[in-house]
């Protein structure tokens, strides 16, 4: 029996010329929902662009069925149903799954419930986590898997399993995200999941029990070309600053709880990595232009290319600086600290020459990286105090663990 005020999940099935499983499929999702689920749930099947005889169906399971509507969309894609649906939903949670059922139905008040308490924002069933149980052809085991690496290698997404139809997410965030959603169909999930995570909002995880469904028709190769095509413009638009995370950063994101001696430790060692980066190219280009240039040139040139390209992956991952303002400011006090690395390089490659007329290439490139390594301690203090200190992050204030405040207000 429904209680008054008790909050209320809307479950979307999107659907396409599913005119087979659609009736069986939903009778039992809706005979689940009303036997063993807790909560007040509603059902909407999202028929988006079908030609057989789903819509018909569907219609049919509306009127027979308490809690069960149709939305008709004309045009084809799973994204662009959920999108609309979500947009228009007046409840609490709004979730989605698979209208194969897949996934055992179990795993639903798990999904919904961390939402419904307001522990985290958006909610996922994973089919790759450990105790996750899984029926699955193997060369759809091999591309999820591959897929999900291919996100944590690019956008460095930390959820496992992007893919999985299982997934919920609450309203009042939904209504902040869905704007900035630009794919309708199948990549729409790793958008969403990828711009909630770059917003710092929490992602819960289940475990899910799940059975391939052997009738699936994603079109495999067009689908995998779509998700390529998603990752290159997220990654794009990301980098660029196009997406304003900022609004909904400030407005349910929960930043991580640092000790600020851990946050400088982890700011070095990402330094570090990217400055050994930068020392290999730089003793690769000076090897390349000094065969046809004065060894000072060949520096000159070799250390001006990889101060930008420094300047650039050390603003983005060292600092979490992002977008387009300040980079041209940034890039212009990096020279300034490219130029006092050139003058301690330039000063040893003279000492050098002066103490000996013709020193092999190796013993230049030794004494050049040693030169360049030192000029690194220079330039983080730099980046640290002044080349960035407008934009980036601030590392935290150091506060006993004790009395941190993990709590959040909903």
């Amino acid at each position: 029996m429904e209680i008054p005020g008790q909050p209320r999940v809307e479950i979307v099935v999107p659907v396409k010329n599913e005119e087979n499983d659609l009736g069986p499929n939903i009778r039992r999702l809706r005979e689940f929902l009303d036997t063993a689920f807790p909560f007040p749930a509603e059902v909407c099947i999202a028929d988006n662009g079908s030609t057989d005889a789903t819509y018909e169906i569907s219609t049919l399971l509306a009127s027979e069925l308490p809690g069960v509507r149709v939305v008709r969309l004309e045009q084809s894609g799973r994204g662009r149903a959920l999108k609309q649906v979500w947009s228009g939903s007046t409840a609490e949670v709004l979730a989605y799954m698979d209208v194969d059922l897949s996934t055992n139905l179990n795993a639903l008040l798990p999904l919904v419930a961390p939402l419904l308490a307001g522990h985290s924002d958006v909610a996922i069933g994973t089919r790759l986590a450990k105790s996750s149980r899984v029926v699955r052809r193997p060369k759809r085991e091999f591309i999820s898997r591959s897929y999900n690496l291919l996100l944590r290698a690019t956008l460095s997404a930390h959820f496992s399993d992007a893919q999985c139809g299982f997934k919920a997410i609450r309203a009042d965030v939904a209504r902040e995200l869905l704007p900035l959603v630009q794919d309708t169909s199948w990549f729409f999930d790793t958008e969403l999941l990828v711009l909630a995570e770059k917003a710092g909002l929490r992602i819960h995880e289940v475990p899910v029990d799940w059975i391939d469904d052997l009738d699936s028709r994603v079109a495999i190769a067009k689908t995998v070309g779509e998700d390529l095509r998603g990752i290159a413009r997220l990654t794009r638009d990301l980098g660029r600053g196009r997406i304003d995370l900022e609004p909904i950063r400030q407005k349910y994101g929960r930043p991580r709880i640092l000790d600020p001696r851990t946050a400088m430790a982890a700011r070095v060692l990402r330094f570090c990595a990217i400055g050994v980066l930068s020392t290999a190219a730089y003793a690769l280009l000076y090897l390349v232009l000094r065969q046809g240039m004065p060894a000072q040139v060949a520096n000159l040139l070799a250390l001006l290319i990889t101060a930008v390209g420094n300047t650039t992956l050390n603003r983005r991952i060292t600092f979490g600086v992002t977008g387009v303002d300040g980079r041209w400011r940034h890039q212009l006090r990096g020279l300034v600290a490219f130029g006092i690395g050139w003058s301690l390089t330039a000063a040893s490659l003279w000492l050098l020459h002066t103490a000996v007329s013709a020193p092999h290439q190796a013993v230049e490139i030794t004494v050049l990286t040693l030169a360049n390594l030192a000029a690194t301690v220079v330039r983080f203090s730099l980046f640290q105090t002044w080349v960035f200190d407008d934009d980036a992050p601030t590392l935290p204030a150091f506060e006993p663990p004790a009395v941190l405040d993990q709590t959040r207000s909903n």
